[in-house]
């Protein structure tokens, strides 16, 4: 987390707060970041009274960020220094109000970098239902355009808000630019394929509501997708 939070701390772009929801974690992580909060006014610790899971935490920070760019990053990952300037001035030419950019994996001690993981210059609504190109930590929204942002409480929260946003009819911006390390947890959910590929499944059935055989053609095309961004690290 430490790692993490340096990595705000390093970017360029200065103008930014970084809203921390604390989600009753059974360590020391709370105390740990609060004298973290201490050290930067810029840092504000949301502590959370019970756990809710992702999706509480990330809606509750959404509801207190005052700013009009909203940025994810998750706890593991880390911003190169110059991902916030790069990717709002990218933004604002492209007159967007979604955008992702490329990345590359580390390992869990942090060693190991990865291939660049490319991504397409362009994301629809449709297109995205069989895709798996936008990584969490490298999302920037203006909700100056697109307004307030809420997650569902479901298993890929993340995936469910990008096609709430899309299905509006915007379009969502690829930026090429290395600007995010994605770090590879043992542990981690989206290791695990099987029910990574259930979710996926129930997503475009019960939130979706698509129906079957729309649903079969999109999960192809996301196994697909699936497979070629992680057959090599």
């Amino acid at each position: 987390m430490g790692e993490t939070i340096q990595s705000v701390l390093g970017q360029t772009y200065p103008d930014w707060e970084m809203l921390i929801s604390e989600d009753c974690s059974p360590d020391d992580t709370r105390e740990v970041l609060r004298k973290w909060a201490r050290c930067d006014p810029r840092i504000r610790l949301i502590e959370m009274s019970k756990n809710g899971g992702p999706a509480a935490a990330r809606n509750r920070a959404l509801e207190l960020a005052k700013g009009r760019w909203i940025a994810f990053l998750d706890s593991d990952d880390l911003w190169l220094p110059e991902k916030l300037s790069k990717q709002i001035s990218f933004m604002e030419r492209q007159s967007a109000c979604f955008s992702y950019t490329a990345f590359r994996r580390i390992r869990s001690d942090g060693s190991g970098l990865g291939r660049l993981v490319e991504v397409p210059t362009q994301m629809s609504y449709h297109r995205l239902l069989g895709n798996t190109a936008i990584a969490t930590s490298t999302v920037l929204v203006d909700r100056a355009v697109t307004g307030d942002l809420r997650m569902t409480k479901t298993y890929y929260d993340d995936f469910v808000l990008w096609l709430e946003i899309l299905k509006r009819g915007y379009i969502a911006h690829g930026l090429n630019d290395d600007l995010m390390r994605y770090r590879v947890m043992g542990g981690s959910v989206s290791r695990n394929k099987a029910k990574s590929a259930l979710m996926v499944w129930q997503t475009y059935r019960d939130i979706e509501r698509l129906a079957a055989p729309v649903a079969a053609v999109h999960f192809v095309r996301y196994a697909l997708h699936a497979w070629r961004k992680y057959r090599t690290f």
